[in-house]
């Protein structure tokens, strides 16, 4: 496992992380194989782990509390985010941030992380959500300011809407945000434009999400997917997107050189990336964590792959989909 610099936090953490939405009830999950898959992951290496309230209304976090608590001493990282009160995702300039981040808001739902948790702090606390309106709004940066004072976390970091990488600049000119979590992978090379170029100079941790596409660059999907009803997926590869999502994988796959897998090809693009503190891949299954946590030490791909995946670059708008 290779490890990098978690912006100006100075943390050493896995290059390799560890998204944990998929355990919070997606279709399919259990928690006997989550749990299995969450320490294997620790023995291999991984000390970077993303879950949220939101995920299970706390399912995903006390998972993860059980694992902390089961490794003392391994200096894991443990990141989590605060939904906003209205419950609406994406985040959106209309909805007031009284709506969103009051401060009476941040502070109950830091408290109820903290007791799925289990733990005495939290190392990342990020906001599901954001629309850059907010920045100006003192109450949310008195919040965060006050958690960081009182220990109750080591940093902040923001959760940017899908497929809006720039819609948090402002925020970062507060100074107040020590990391980012953005959708980056080999369709989605935006943050590269000028996300990435603002949290290198204000030395800000990025954290890629969404590294596989939902699944896409997977290479497991094909046209007759279907999931079961609740499953979020479903909502998001409607037969339009996904059929053009898979038009668009086909172009892709044959790039993959001899021996290394889809999944592999795409880790590896976003480790490309020295702007990429680490990338969060979801895995339920101890061959998911194998198989992922062994694309770090590959490291980055040859310039010249990195460089023919940019033709692949496909810019999505918001809404376009769900």
């Amino acid at each position: 496992m290779q490890y990098r610099t978690f912006g100006r936090t100075g943390w050493q953490v896995s290059d390799i992380g560890y998204g944990m939405w998929g355990m919070g009830g997606w279709s399919g999950s259990d928690d006997a194989e989550s749990l299995a898959s969450l320490h294997r992951a620790v023995e291999g290496g991984c000390t970077f782990f993303d879950t949220a309230l939101a995920y299970g209304v706390g399912h995903s976090e006390r998972l993860l509390g059980q694992v902390v608590r089961a490794h003392p001493g391994r200096g894991l990282i443990v990141a989590t985010k605060v939904p906003p009160k209205n419950l609406k995702w994406p985040g959106k300039a209309e909805y007031p941030v009284a709506e969103t981040f009051p401060t009476d808001h941040i502070h109950e739902f830091t408290a109820k992380s903290l007791e799925n948790l289990g733990l005495d702090r939290i190392d990342l606390l990020q906001f599901h959500v954001w629309d850059d309106a907010w920045a100006g709004d003192d109450g949310w940066k008195r919040a965060i300011e006050d958690l960081k004072r009182a220990g109750t976390i080591r940093a902040f970091g923001i959760s940017v809407n899908r497929w809006q990488p720039e819609n948090v600049l402002r925020a970062l000119d507060t100074g107040l945000v020590d990391a980012v979590q953005v959708v980056y992978n080999a369709f989605d090379q935006a943050p590269e434009d000028r996300l990435f170029p603002a949290c290198r100079a204000a030395n800000v941790a990025v954290i890629a999400r969404v590294p596989f596409d939902e699944g896409a660059l997977t290479g497991t999907l094909t046209r007759d997917t279907r999931f079961p009803e609740g499953d979020w997926r479903g909502t998001y590869f409607t037969p339009a997107h996904l059929d053009a999502t898979l038009t668009r994988v086909e172009r892709l796959i044959p790039l993959v050189p001899a021996g290394m897998s889809l999944p592999e090809l795409a880790l590896r693009f976003i480790l490309s990336s020295p702007d990429v503190s680490t990338v969060i891949p979801g895995m339920r299954k101890a061959r998911h964590v194998d198989a992922n946590l062994a694309a770090s030490d590959r490291g980055p791909l040859p310039a010249e792959l990195v460089q023919a995946l940019r033709a692949h670059r496909w810019d999505r708008v918001p809404n376009q989909t769900p």
